[in-house]
């Protein structure tokens, strides 16, 4: 039986740091039937001279649901994994999915992941993001867009990323596609997620964000204007952890 083909798309923006770290661990993958897409928004530093010595296919990007659209355009698998450039990895991970996509009749899913972080904040933060999207999987499809696992069939049926939201184009794109097909969770595997944005942020600032950024989904549908602030490839500047962020990290290490 023929592995199915798999179009990993990656948008971009000055990921010189990040980006060697996700093509090494894709490379080192023992399944091969892949080909990698950097969608890049015209990075100033060495991204696009990574992405070419990892053989990546490169194409012009721009907001990560346009550079995912764009990726998907020139893609040529029949099943697309998109993930952010601050991601990790784990060995035997693309077989591990798409067997575990393909067994439960899967069109969409999104996988656990957990934090590239020795906080146990962060670790806290985290495991109640994978609980809320497991809670609610068949009433309130949600899926981070940094590893979103999809067939092509579905998204040409859905039209792919809508591109004129300011923020969770990604959530947006599951509940779509779970109205015609089946949406999951791949368990057998996990995403390492880079905390740069908890860290430029500030840990309790984003989870309020995305608080009202859900809340305003709910009552209005989309997110379709600017609401609140979000950033895109700008994280070389990181926040120090607050005093409210120490003292509950101090009350976490009470429960070893």
């Amino acid at each position: 039986m023929n592995e199915p083909f798999i179009s990993i798309i990656i948008p971009t923006l000055n990921e010189e740091k990040f980006l060697p770290k996700l093509l090494n661990s894709i490379k080192e993958q023992n399944y091969k039937n892949y080909e990698v897409i950097i969608a890049d928004a015209n990075s100033t530093d060495k991204t696009i001279e990574i992405a070419k010595s990892y053989n990546a296919k490169i194409i012009e990007g721009g907001k990560p649901a346009r550079g995912r659209n764009n990726g998907a355009k020139i893609s040529i698998g029949d099943y697309l994994l998109f993930l952010d450039a601050d991601v990790i990895l784990p060995k035997n991970f693309l077989e591990k999915a798409i067997y575990e996509f393909d067994y439960h009749y899967y069109e969409v899913a999104t996988f656990r992941f957990e934090p590239i972080s020795n906080l146990k904040i962060d670790h806290l933060i985290f495991k109640l993001a994978n609980v809320l999207i497991e809670r609610t999987r068949k009433i309130y499809p949600l899926a981070p867009g940094f590893c979103i696992i999809c067939t092509r069939r579905i998204f040409r049926r859905i039209g792919g990323f809508d591109e004129s939201l300011f923020l969770a184009e990604d959530h947006d794109f599951v509940k779509r596609a779970s109205k015609f097909s089946k949406f999951g969770i791949i368990k057998d595997t996990k995403v390492f997620v880079s905390v740069r944005r908890l860290e430029k942020e500030g840990r309790i600032n984003l989870i309020r964000k995305y608080f009202l950024a859900e809340v305003y989904r709910t009552l209005k549908g989309k997110v379709d204007r600017e609401i609140l602030e979000y950033e895109f490839g700008n994280f070389q500047n990181g926040k120090n952890i607050s005093s409210i962020e120490k003292f509950i990290e101090k009350i976490l290490k009470l429960f070893k």
